[in-house]
């Protein structure tokens, strides 16, 4: 079973790691995850455990490695604001009482009413933190940003320098404010999306519509949704028309309309008319429900830039503090046995050294990512797969459904020793149970009731065709290569074509066309500028393949093929651009799962598929626009250089001004910037990556 808490004010991605190290410790615990996006450590147990003696043993973890931190079973958003205007006044004092004692000691002269104003507001900004750090240090977690501030402050006290004391405490309440906001802020970004999960539906029973929880409808039920409310789960309109918002799940601003018969989804929102739909999944197997599971899981997919500054913080800390130590003591021994002069130096070593900047910047710069990718309608699985999108060197194109539009029309019919009409009659009732977009443009062109009765032994081959018995008969309908793996001769189409066959003799083929997405040629170049390999694969015949190259420009295709070949041909390419070359596959998500899950990054259009692209894909489009990937590129590559810039402008800063320090050319207020400061800027700079582009710009086309 599982156990879920929230954790509320959790805003520290080094204390998150050791929480959920500690909590996957406990007895009866199997494994822990910590999301720290969202703030909930999830236990998977043995049935034997005792929840209310879980949670008494998470919340003692919790307080002794983050004390300020509450442990609950739901969270609470209202808590949020009290806390941020309780930490805004007291910063604000705590300002004003410094601005007072400064003037009392420098304008007015009187230096025991600044030294009064220094403590007072000494007291108030370092309040909170001394009890944090007191907690913590009684719990045997010594080593924390905390205790690094509080020692650093009360050594500066002692030597007089009140001033300095109290702006390390006033400026680092500031940097965790900011940093508290923007972590809170990342979140709500993401929470968006889970918030998109509807909470009732109205199902319509014998006694009339009655309110119930979406998990709790059957498939096939008739649920009304209101305007104003969100459509609970997927299915049919069997009655009434509307527009959608359907932003949540595939980020598209503008709304669409639906009417009778057109299909809706889960956590998109009925905006004006009332509607009855038909239920056609459970809540479980809906898009909306399988992106929030997606995204939750997330943050459980770390870079390697992450998990090394998880490591490197874990021993950055108590280096650190051993390092101030040691200069502090070990100096003035060689030099005149100076020593206030040299803790002074191992105090603002030890503000300067807190690294929160590192620790907390890296993850933001890929939460923001994510939450900005989602606002595009981008699901993105994780961080690792969102940092390796501008990091690829090839990206390998799906044509079906990807490139161009899936959108088939039966351009002709070629029949031999049989009417066209009876060969369409008998494909339309062999492709009868598939999905695939040829099989439903040979029933749209059919266009009349399928006899399902006469229907037997049905069965799809992927990416070869499909057999099934239509009133006694035999029916093959497949590709030209499956027709001869089963002895069967058939001129060539000049395009895609449907072969078919009936009691193993050739009947005739149906050709197949399909339109090119608009966006598609302005991808590839985009690519191209950017120096990735384009390479389009397709099952298609050689001369569907040829056509559509011919407009799109990519620098190699490759048709004719079934899934298990396109996953070779990617890695053949893969070893030529060298082992460690990363390369993408974009597929639809029906027939390329195989291949999706075979690439460093598996990207799907999610409208075409969706279930199948979120459960396979590490990158969905859910707008079914290959623009996005575009776009995608663009939040990667902005992401890898907010977090890389972060590293080396934290690493310089504190590198600098520690040398400085050390050899007394830098005062606590330099350490201060060195530390607040720094954290400050990184998290800004995180926070870029949620700026979206302006309306109106769009990529270039070729």
């Amino acid at each position: 079973m599982e156990c879920k808490f929230i954790l509320k004010g959790l805003d520290c991605a080094n204390c998150a790691e050791k929480i959920r190290a500690e909590a996957e410790r406990l007895n009866d615990v199997e494994s822990a995850r910590m999301n720290f996006l969202t703030g909930e450590l999830t236990l998977s147990t043995s049935k034997k455990a005792n929840a209310e003696k879980l949670y008494k043993c998470v919340a003692e973890i919790v307080s002794k490695t983050e004390p300020d931190v509450k442990v609950l079973q739901s969270n609470a958003p209202s808590e949020e604001k009290a806390s941020y205007l309780k930490e805004i006044l007291k910063i604000a004092l705590g300002f004003i009482l410094l601005v007072a004692a400064v003037i009392s000691e420098h304008i007015l002269l009187l230096s025991v009413l600044s030294v009064i104003l220094y403590i007072a507001a000494y007291c108030i900004c370092a309040f909170e933190i001394a009890v944090t750090a007191v907690r913590a240090i009684l719990k045997k977690n010594i080593f924390n940003e905390n205790t690094l501030m509080l020692t650093a402050s009360i050594g500066a006290l002692i030597l007089g320098e009140y001033a300095e004391a109290v702006a390390v405490m006033l400026f680092y309440s500031v940097g965790e404010l900011f940093q508290s906001v923007a972590v809170n802020k990342s979140r709500r970004s993401i929470a968006s999306l889970i918030s998109s999960k509807p909470d009732t539906a109205e199902l319509l029973t014998d006694d009339g519509y009655k309110t119930v929880s979406p998990e709790s409808v059957p498939t096939g039920s008739i649920i009304r949704v209101k305007p104003g409310e969100k459509i609970p789960l997927d299915g049919i309109v069997q009655s009434g028309s509307t527009s959608v918002n359907t932003a949540a799940v595939t980020g598209e601003s503008l709304p669409a309309d639906i009417q009778t018969g057109d299909n809706v989804t889960a956590g998109t929102i009925n905006m004006s008319g009332v509607i009855t739909v038909r239920t056609t999944r459970p809540i479980t197997e809906s898009a909306v429900y399988k992106m929030i599971e997606a995204v939750q899981s997330a943050s459980e997919r770390k870079t390697r830039t992450e998990n090394f500054i998880t490591v490197f913080a874990k021993y950055y800390t108590p280096a650190v503090t051993a390092a101030a130590v040691l200069l502090s003591v070990i100096p003035p021994l060689f030099t005149g046995y100076n020593f206030i002069e040299w803790i002074e130096r191992g105090l603002i070593f030890l503000v300067i050294s807190c690294p929160c900047a590192l620790v907390i910047s890296v993850p933001m710069g890929y939460f923001a990512g994510i939450g900005r990718a989602h606002r595009e309608g981008i699901l993105v699985r994780g961080s690792t797969y969102l940092e390796a999108v501008s990091k690829v060197k090839a990206v390998f194109l799906d044509k079906t459904g990807t490139l161009t539009k899936g959108e088939f029309e039966v351009t002709k019919i070629c029949a031999e020793g049989i009417s066209e009409s009876e060969l369409l009659r008998y494909a339309a009732h062999a492709e009868n149970g598939s999905n695939h977009p040829i099989a439903l443009s040979v029933k749209k062109a059919y266009g009349k009731k399928i006899d399902e009765g006469i229907i037997t032994e049905c069965k799809e081959l992927a990416g070869k065709g499909v057999t099934a018995k239509v009133g006694g008969k035999a029916v093959l309908c497949a590709n030209r290569r499956f027709m001869k793996e089963n002895g069967t001769d058939c001129p060539k189409a000049d395009g895609t074509a449907l072969y078919v066959a009936i009691d193993g003799k050739y009947c005739g083929y149906i050709e197949i066309s399909d339109s090119v997405r608009e966006n598609s040629a302005a991808v590839i170049e985009f690519l191209r500028r950017k120096g990735i390999k384009t390479v389009m694969l397709t099952g298609d015949s050689r001369q569907c393949a040829e056509s559509v190259a011919k407009i799109l420009k990519p620098d190699e295709y490759y048709a004719e093929l079934l899934p298990n070949q396109k996953s070779e041909i990617m890695q053949s390419v893969k070893a030529r651009l060298g082992k460690k070359a990363r390369v993408m596959f974009l597929g639809d998500g029906i027939n390329d799962a195989s291949v999706i899950a075979s690439a460093d990054v598996g990207a799907a259009m999610g409208g075409a598929g969706a279930d199948c692209a979120i459960e396979t894909a590490d990158l969905v489009l859910m707008r079914d626009d290959p623009l996005q990937l575009c776009e995608a590129y663009k939040i990667s590559a902005k992401t890898n250089a907010a977090v890389l810039s972060n590293i080396v402008f934290a690493l310089s800063v504190k590198i600098i001004i520690q040398l400085l320090g050390a050899f007394g050319l830098a005062d606590m207020w330099a350490a201060v910037f060195a530390d607040v400061g720094v954290s400050v800027i990184a998290v800004l700079n995180s926070l870029r990556v949620m700026v979206q582009r302006k309306k109106g710009e769009h990529y270039r086309s070729p």
